[in-house]
């Protein structure tokens, strides 16, 4: 049972449709890379992968994050010129046969101060039957940036034992909405009191503009 707008750093660089951003040092940002079944992701983008122990790089990410994160783990690098064409394939990405979904970046929006109490920390169905759907107008995002995983779970743990840097709401909590989002669009999530509900938060906006085309 659930309990009870600002992006991290700055973007630096934007290339071939690849996007990263550095914090102030990069000794506190080693979150920016991340190893998921063998295949190497910098802030989202698929840049190499291991084999044994050598890690095999896109060229144009080398820097010293990067090398600093394959000596750690004590691999051999191995700087190579392709390999993130290679690996991408429009918004997928291809690896030993497999098709991995790519991170998505993540906004956490939470009710607004001056909403009546009698909306918040509440289930999905009692919100929807007193109220109906979720309002996205009685929301603020409390949190807008790179996240480590897909995984609402993930997310859910995050938010409530570790908040990273820029996140300005609550614990996440019942009556939360989290939204993943990329190039092709958004979802969102109604944090419900077991499990997560599929809202379609932006239903009012996308009516509103509908009538104005009429």
């Amino acid at each position: 049972m659930r309990g009870g707008d600002k992006n991290q750093g700055k973007i630096i660089k934007k290339r071939k449709g690849i996007r990263w951003q550095k914090g102030k040092d990069w000794r506190w940002n080693m979150s920016s890379i991340k190893l998921k079944n063998d295949c190497i992701f910098y802030y989202g983008n698929p840049t190499g992968y291991v084999e044994k122990d050598i890690a095999t790089v896109d060229s144009m990410f080398q820097n010293e994050e990067f090398e600093n994160w394959i000596y750690q783990r004590k691999l051999i690098p191995k700087w190579t010129e392709g390999v993130f064409e290679m690996l991408s394939k429009g918004d997928i990405v291809h690896f030993n046969d497999k098709v991995l979904n790519p991170l998505k970046s993540c906004r956490i929006w939470q009710l607004r101060t001056d909403v009546s109490p009698d909306r918040k920390f509440i289930g999905y169905e009692e919100i929807k039957e007193n109220f109906g759907e979720p309002d996205k107008d009685n929301y603020r995002v409390v949190y807008d940036g790179e996240n480590e995983a897909n995984d609402l779970e993930g997310i859910y743990t995050k938010f409530n034992l570790d908040h990273p840097q820029g996140f300005t709401g609550h614990s996440l909590s019942i009556s939360d909405v989290i939204e993943l989002y990329d190039s092709t669009g958004s979802e969102f999530y109604y944090v419900d009191r077991f499990g997560f509900k599929e809202i379609d938060f932006e239903q009012k906006e996308q009516k509103q503009d509908m009538n104005m085309s009429i």
